[in-house]
């Protein structure tokens, strides 16, 4: 099939870049074709995100955006931040302890998922062609090298590789530009950097694993349209770095969870364990007692700013959104700039296909484009905060944010690079110290097996294994006598086990279980883990993450 555009990901910046190439085809006259492919079984199943969402984007994409009727029904009333300083105690800091960017004066509490699920309908109002439940499974070139589209997954295959009756052979998406917004660490998108070298001259991407809980709460407990962020207790423990949040949105309902930079040191910590701890805090179970757990869902996100940014464009095509790593960590927002920078693509795309002759195959203008708007001098204002954070420390740390973000406005005379890869900073088990996690109480912390269960997560089980193993003796031979294979704790979904058998230990694979959030592909001390797209339909359906 031939289109102007192939989109690969129905999230933030796929569905705003499709939406903004056809609204400016409309207003030039010009009829232009845009095909947008999500691996998840609707738009929006594979959404997570905390979110507060900052509508900077949506209002440039959509000024009418409330007559339109978007998801966006709770603004943020108030600001509050903790450095939990043990288990039991915490400190309430004042709003001019906060650097600038962080406030959140003029957002909104939403769910993404439904955000994602508006657009799309937006999208396919302008006659955009959106079709989930397929994976983008294969980068497809031009003999001069250039991207010319994607394949999509074979249906149908069994585990030993043979078609079975259901068999449905992949689609070839040709397009003159394809844009890859698959989210962060892109199995697609990291075949492309590579291929490209498109981060030769660039720091290390840096990242974080976001682990999520939405709670239905007491009313009397609830206060709609409060945000709630903190540091400190439990990954201060470990000397690792993070933080957690928790949001009252609409209907009596909070979105919680914790991120923890995928930078720790201890092999033996668990982020998941982690979040469960932080629950057991004063001041996280005053509000969670009595209430229910309602969804659960994780996801890494792509941390390391504009100094691990890739170059973006390509011949044939570019990289937007999470895909390349346009989150702003300051702000603990990526939704706003993931849009923007997918509205910046659409309107280079324009411009070449507008050109006299043949589209050229590079969009040289991308860059600019990126550097020149908002979104650029974002990234630039925020460019040191994985470096402070990384080098120095969380209080240290964050001491030098607030000086460079509320003193200095991001314009500190120095860029501050961080080299080590996330994967590299692993120390071996016997430097480490055990982290003895309590047992679930199955009212406020859970296990992972139920916690997956909430995510309704399904793959057809006859099919290949989707986590691929370059060596498959590395996790037995290797991680294990080295790190105490750590792929068994910071899995949020309970997918790797090490199963004792008579003959020695195991290494399970559980790729059913899989919630597509990525860790393994990118803590993986050994590098051997690579992951890949599964059968379309497959992975979480998270209903409003």
């Amino acid at each position: 099939m031939e289109f102007d555009v192939v989109v690969v990901g129905a999230g933030p910046a796929g569905l705003s870049a499709a939406i903004r190439v056809m609204q400016l085809a409309e207003s030039e006259g010009r009829e232009t074709t845009v095909c947008v492919v999500e691996k998840g079984s609707e738009v929006g199943a594979h959404i997570l995100s905390g979110a507060v969402l900052e509508p900077r984007a949506l209002e440039e994409l959509f000024p009418d955006w409330r007559d339109r009727g978007a998801p966006l029904n709770t603004p943020v009333a108030g600001d509050t931040f903790y450095f939990y300083t043990s288990d039991k105690k915490a400190i309430k800091l004042p709003g001019f302890a906060i650097p600038k960017p962080t406030h959140n004066d003029g957002n909104y509490i939403v769910s993404m998922g439904n955000v994602c699920r508006w657009l799309a309908e937006q999208a396919e109002a302008l006659g955009v062609e959106v079709y989930p439940g397929f994976s983008a499974a294969e980068v497809l070139f031009n003999e001069d090298g250039a991207v010319k589209g994607i394949a999509t997954g074979e249906m149908g295959v069994g585990a030993d590789g043979q078609h079975k009756d259901s068999y449905v052979p992949s689609m070839e998406l040709h397009a003159t530009y394809t844009l890859f917004a698959e989210g962060c660490r892109g199995h697609l998108g990291k075949q492309l950097i590579q291929h490209y070298g498109l981060d030769s001259d660039k720091d290390p991407q840096h990242y974080g694993i976001g682990i999520k809980e939405v709670w239905k709460i007491d009313p009397a407990k609830h206060q709609e349209g409060l945000v709630v962020h903190g540091i400190g207790w439990p990954l201060s423990e470990s000397g690792s770095s993070g933080g957690a949040f928790l949001y009252h949105a609409e209907n009596h309902e909070v979105y919680l969870g914790l991120i923890a930079d995928l930078n720790y040191r201890n092999p033996y910590l668990s982020p998941f364990e982690e979040f469960q701890r932080w629950k057991t805090h004063p001041k996280t179970r005053e509000v969670l007692e009595g209430g229910e757990r309602i969804a659960y869902g994780a996801r890494a996100l792509a941390k390391g700013g504009k100094n691990s940014l890739p170059d973006m464009a390509f011949p044939g095509g570019v990289l937007i959104g999470c895909d390349a790593g346009t989150l702003n960590s300051v702000k603990i927002k990526g939704n706003h700039t993931a849009m923007k920078s997918g509205m910046l693509a659409a309107e280079s795309v324009m411009a070449a296909l507008q050109t006299d002759g043949a589209a050229p195959a590079r969009l040289e203008d991308f860059s600019a484009r990126i550097n020149d708007s908002w979104l650029g001098k974002e990234l630039h204002s925020s460019r040191n905060f994985s470096g402070f954070m990384h080098k120095f420390g969380t209080l240290l740390g964050a001491a030098m944010v607030w000086i460079d973000q509320n003193i200095f406005s991001g314009r500190l005379p120095f860029t501050l690079h961080d080299s080590i890869p996330d994967y590299a900073c692993l120390d071996e088990a016997v430097q480490s110290k055990k982290i003895d996690y309590p047992k679930p109480d199955n009212k406020l912390t859970f296990d992972r097996l139920s916690s997956v269960f909430l995510s309704n997560t399904n793959h057809e089980e006859d099919q290949p294994c989707h986590l691929t193993l370059g060596d498959p003796s590395v996790p037995i031979t290797v991680n294990l006598p080295k790190y105490a294979e750590p792929a068994q704790r910071y899995c949020p979904a309970g997918v790797y086990e090490i199963v004792e058998e008579a003959a020695g230990p195991r290494f399970q694979i559980n790729a059913q279980n899989c919630v597509h959030c990525k860790t393994c592909d990118i803590k993986d001390p050994s590098q051997n883990i690579n992951w890949v797209s599964p059968e379309g339909f497959g992975g979480p359906t998270y209903p409003n993450m």
